[in-house]
């Protein structure tokens, strides 16, 4: 009997429905192809569109009923009608948040056949995994608004590190580390931020004893985004905080050949609650409706739902796929230079799926 998985998506708003669909595509070709996996999906509307109808980004119970998926297959939030803090705080960190999905998991790598804007930089040059705290730090939501409206008017913004929640994102940065066999770099900013980022460093160097077999640096955020554009292969298994982790990423993902090969996993690893995975690129209204976003971020994630579900051959299997299509180049979307559909790009994928052996 195959492995059954119940997969909540939530196509979400702009691009989110069209690469969406292209990855539900992929999990079930890898289901027609009999490996012994099987999938259901039950479709969400919230969203901006349900916001705009109903006054709120999704029902009141949400997380209720999410809770008895095996994962959560998100496609983007975000709308020009609707304000970012808004989409942001009532759906996508709810989320997070609500599942305690504190791992945030995003790979930087350059795929075989991607483009790189860096000069006489090799595939094996641009190798990341990054490790970014997902649940509280510098997104914790703490912070007030001071006398709005005048001339003394102020905000505050208080990041909360606890050592609960620094304590078990650095262990798993080491753990990952230690299985892929990969160096680990702690970032931080401990000589302007004197209490959180000092208190991150001292978790990060009390649990770096118990590691002695893993090579270890620390490297502030700054110095850190200037050697991941001149040095990347200096970077391999990377931990930082919320916000670092965000922009980084971000950078990660220009140099690895943009954002639409941007995956991102939001885990809860001990599994009490279903993980999300998600395309980071955002909801990009510019070219909603078009049929010309980049689909591979999206099926790159559902490779990270399939490593997370223990089927990491078949993860392993999906990139060979998104590797086969990039390399040949005949199928690819406009923002990689191509001029395929979203459609185009995800057949070209599941084709190769169907065809080719494990």
């Amino acid at each position: 009997m195959p492995e059954k998985y119940k997969i909540a998506v939530i196509p979400g708003d702009g691009v989110g429905p069209e690469v969406i669909s292209e990855g539900v595509k992929i999990l079930n070709a890898l289901s027609e192809r009999g490996f012994g996996i099987d999938f259901t999906f039950k479709y969400f509307p919230w969203g901006c569109k349900f916001y705009l109808e109903r006054g709120k980004m999704a029902d009141e119970d949400m997380l209720a009923q999410l809770k008895n998926f095996d994962a959560i297959y998100l496609g983007a939030v975000g709308s020009p009608e609707v304000p970012d803090h808004v989409s942001l705080w009532e759906l996508l960190l709810k989320i997070r948040k609500g599942f305690d999905q504190y791992v945030n998991l995003r790979p930087v790598v350059l795929l075989n056949g991607a483009p790189c804007p860096l000069k006489n930089v090799k595939n094996e040059d641009v190798n990341m995994i990054f490790v970014r705290e997902n649940a509280e730090g510098e997104y914790a939501g703490t912070g007030e608004f001071i006398k709005k409206g005048g001339l003394t008017e102020a905000a505050h913004q208080t990041g909360v590190f606890t050592r609960k929640g620094t304590e078990r994102v650095i262990r798993y940065a080491f753990d990952l580390a230690r299985e892929k066999k990969m160096s680990l770099t702690n970032v931080s900013k401990a000589n302007a931020l004197n209490y959180s980022m000092v208190f991150w460093d001292t978790v990060f160097n009390e649990i770096k004893n118990e590691y002695p077999d893993i090579e270890t640096k620390t490297c502030l955020v700054d110095a850190a985004c200037m050697f991941m554009v001149k040095d990347p292969r200096r970077f391999q298994v990377v931990v930082t905080s919320n916000l670092f982790g965000d922009i980084m990423t971000d950078l990660g993902a220009a140099i690895a050949g943009g954002m639409g090969l941007a995956a991102g996993a939001n885990l809860n690893p001990e599994k009490k609650f279903p993980s999300m995975f998600e395309p980071i690129h955002g909801s990009a209204p510019d070219i909603a409706g078009k049929g010309i976003a980049n689909p591979i971020a999206a099926i790159w994630s559902v490779s990270q739902m399939l490593d997370h579900f223990g089927r990491r051959d078949l993860g392993r299997f999906v990139l060979r796929a998104i590797e086969s299509v990039l390399t040949e180049k005949k199928f690819l979307t406009p923002d990689i230079g191509g001029a395929s559909s979203t459609s185009e790009v995800g057949n070209a994928i599941a084709g190769y799926i169907k065809s080719n052996r494990l």
